[in-house]
C-alpha cells in the first residue's frame, strides 16, 4: 500500500500485485512512425494472443458463484428497450484473475466523450513520467545599465494551464529585484511550443472550447497585455513595442515557474478539465522534440502505446486529447486493455488513481451512486457529450477482487438514462 499526495488530497493506494510480470514504459521509440514493421507485427500476433484473456473465462465462472451472479445482473440491465435504438460498449475485466468477466459490445467503435481523458493520462504518464513538470519561462538579451534594462525579455510558453496571477508576480518580482526600473526594447511573446491552432480537430464550433495557446496565463491568452500591466503597476517604466518571437540562443534567463503533472492530472480528471486535458496532450506531442508539436505527434505516441498493449491503432480513430472532438471512436475493449497498462505498471498507476473522480465522493462523480455498494468505491473517468454518456475506471468487487471497466452508451437521447444505467453496472458490480 502506498500513499500519494497530490494538492493536498491524500489517497491510499492499493498497488497491484509486482510478483506478476509488469509491463515498463518504453521510452526508446521516439521516431517510430505509424506503420508496423515486421518484427512488430509479429510482436503484435503475440500480444494478440494474450489478449484472449480479455474474453470471457468460462473456468473462472465455473469455479466461482460471484462471476455467475455478476453476469445474470448484468444481462438483465442490458436486457432493456433503451438498447433498441442506442448503442454499448461494455467491458468488464477482472484485474485480479487477469480475466475478462462479461462483454457487451465491447469492439463495437463509439465516441468515448471525456473518457478520452484516460487514454491522455496514461499514454503521458507512460511517455513523460510521473516526475515531469510544466514550465514556463523568462529570458532577456541585452544588458541592465543603471536600472535601464536596454534589450529584448523573451516570455516563453510551454502550455502550462495552471499558470496564473501569483506566477506573473514571481516574473515581475524577479525583474524587479535585478534593479530594473525601466525596459526599453521588445517584450516577446515565444509559442513555438506547438501549432498556431487555437482550437482541436472536430471540435463544435459553439461549444465552449478552451484556447489552446501554450503562453496562458489564467486560462486566458492575453499574457504580454497582463504582464505589461503589471511591470507598470510595480512602478516600471515602458518604452517598448509588443510581439511575437523564439527566444535565441544566448538568451539570459530570469525566472521559470513550474507545475507538476499530478497537479494537472488532479484538475484534469476530478473536473474533467478541457484545457489540462489539451495541455497534456501537447506535453505528449512535444516529448519526442517535435517543435511546434502537432497534434499528429501526439496521436503518433498513444498508436504506439496502443500497440504496446496488444491492439491495432489503425482500428481505432484519435482526434483530440479531452474528447471533445465528434471525430474521436474508441472501444470499451482498448480503455479496458490501457486500464489493465496502468494497473499492472505502478509508475503509471500511482499517479492515475488518485485523479479519478470517487463515486459519491468527489469530482464529477460526487452526486452519483450515493449510499450504495459503489459509494466510495467507484474510482472513474465520466464522459458525456450530446447523446453520449460513459464511464471507465476501477473498483473493487465483494471478493475483493480488482477490476477494470469501461461502459460507453451512445444514442442515447436522455443523459440522465445513460448515467443511470452506468450506476447500475457499477452497482452490480460492487455487490456482493
Amino acid at each position: 500500500m502506498a500513499m500519494v499526495s497530490a494538492m493536498g488530497v491524500q489517497a491510499q493506494i492499493v498497488l497491484p500485485d509486482h510478483d506478476q510480470p509488469t509491463v515498463h514504459s518504453d521510452m526508446s521509440a521516439d521516431h517510430e512512425d505509424s506503420d508496423t514493421s515486421a518484427r512488430d507485427t509479429i510482436a503484435l500476433v503475440a500480444d494478440s494472443l494474450a489478449l484472449d484473456s480479455l474474453l470471457p473465462d468460462d473456468s473462472l465462472s465455473a469455479s466461482s458463484p460471484w462471476p455467475q451472479n455478476l453476469c445474470r445482473r448484468l444481462d438483465a440491465l442490458v436486457d432493456h428497450s433503451m438498447f433498441e435504438t442506442s448503442q454499448l460498449g461494455l467491458m468488464v475485466y477482472d484485474l485480479t484473475a487477469d480475466s475478462a468477466l462479461y462483454t457487451r459490445g465491447h469492439r463495437q467503435l463509439l465516441r468515448p466523450a471525456s473518457t478520452m481523458k484516460l487514454v491522455t493520462a496514461i499514454a503521458a504518464i507512460d511517455r513523460l513520467g510521473g516526475s515531469y513538470q510544466f514550465r514556463t519561462s523568462l529570458y532577456y538579451t541585452g544588458r541592465v545599465d543603471s536600472g535601464t534594462l536596454t534589450g529584448d525579455i523573451y516570455c516563453v510558453g510551454g502550455f502550462d494551464p495552471l499558470f496564473n496571477s501569483d506566477d506573473m508576480k514571481a516574473f515581475v518580482d524577479r525583474i524587479k529585484s535585478m534593479g530594473v526600473d525601466t525596459i526599453r526594447g521588445r517584450i516577446l511573446a515565444d509559442r513555438t511550443m506547438k501549432s498556431a491552432d487555437l482550437l482541436g480537430e472536430g471540435w463544435c464550433w459553439d461549444d465552449d472550447n478552451p484556447v489552446l495557446s501554450p503562453l496562458l496565463v489564467s486560462r486566458h491568452d492575453d499574457f504580454l497585455s497582463r504582464f505589461e500591466q503589471e511591470l507598470s503597476e510595480v512602478g516600471i517604466v515602458l518604452d517598448v513595442t509588443t510581439g511575437e518571437s523564439s527566444v535565441p540562443n544566448g538568451a539570459y534567463i530570469v525566472c521559470s515557474r513550474f507545475h507538476t503533472i499530478d497537479q494537472v492530472l488532479m484538475r484534469m480528471m476530478k473536473d474533467s478539465d478541457n484545457l489540462y486535458a489539451e495541455s497534456l496532450f501537447y506535453q505528449l506531442a512535444a516529448s519526442g522534440g517535435n517543435r511546434p508539436a502537432e497534434a499528429r505527434h501526439a496521436r503518433q505516441a498513444i498508436s504506439r502505446l496502443i500497440r504496446k498493449v496488444g491492439l491495432d491503432p489503425t482500428r481505432y480513430k484519435i482526434a483530440d486529447g479531452s474528447g471533445l472532438s465528434l471525430y474521436n471512436y474508441l472501444t470499451a475493449e482498448l480503455e479496458v486493455a490501457l486500464l489493465r497498462y496502468a494497473y499492472r505498471n505502478a509508475d503509471i498507476y500511482i499517479h492515475l488513481y488518485p485523479s479519478l473522480p470517487i463515486a459519491g465522493v468527489d469530482g464529477t462523480l460526487k452526486r452519483r451512486m450515493r449510499g450504495g455498494f459503489a459509494s466510495g468505491n467507484v474510482h472513474a473517468k465520466t464522459g458525456t457529450l450530446t447523446c453520449i454518456t460513459s464511464l471507465a475506471g476501477y473498483c473493487t468487487a465483494a471478493n475483493g477482487h480488482v477490476l477494470a471497466f469501461s461502459i460507453i452508451n451512445q444514442g442515447v437521447i436522455h443523459d440522465s438514462n445513460g448515467r443511470s444505467f452506468q450506476n447500475r453496472v457499477c452497482e452490480a458490480m460492487c455487490r456482493p
